[in-house]
């Protein structure tokens, strides 16, 4: 079976390509995608449209452009993967996970058992939480298993 995840959350650390190289390893047919993650590009996303003399107006443009990204790569998926890190915190993968259950779309949210409290909305609406990246391979190739 052909998995299309959307990749979403926590942008500084290499979940990501953990992820998508342990799936090519065990040869899982899986198309990945994900928000923009380097941040001057996903902050100019709306730049394009015309200059803005308040931060609040360009960080507003380029929110609305990366939302028809996010939205659109969400609507496309068979399941999310969100990851919130313990650094920073990731609205907008508490925003994704959110878009994901009002669209009844399967999602895996993977953090450590720290923030298991503050989350406890947003897991109780995914199908599963991993705290490794480990943990969701093994979720994958089980789902994606004929």
């Amino acid at each position: 079976m052909k998995l299309s995840v959307y990749l979403s959350g926590e942008i500084h650390t290499d979940w990501r390509e953990k992820i998508i190289q342990g799936c090519q390893e065990s040869n899982l047919n899986i198309v990945f995608s994900s928000a923009v993650t380097h941040h001057e590009t996903s902050d100019s996303a709306g730049d394009h449209l015309g200059a803005e003399t308040e931060q609040f107006w360009r960080d507003n443009k380029s929110a609305k452009v990366n939302a028809i990204r996010t939205k659109t790569l969400i609507e496309r998926c068979d399941v999310a993967i969100i990851r919130f890190g313990d650094k920073y915190k990731q609205w907008n993968a508490a925003f994704d996970a959110g878009y994901c259950a009002a669209l009844d779309k399967p999602y895996i949210t993977l953090h450590s058992e720290e923030l298991i409290h503050p989350l406890k909305e947003v897991d109780a609406s995914a199908q599963a939480w991993a705290t490794s990246v480990e943990k969701v391979i093994t979720t994958l190739k089980y789902i994606s298993s004929n």
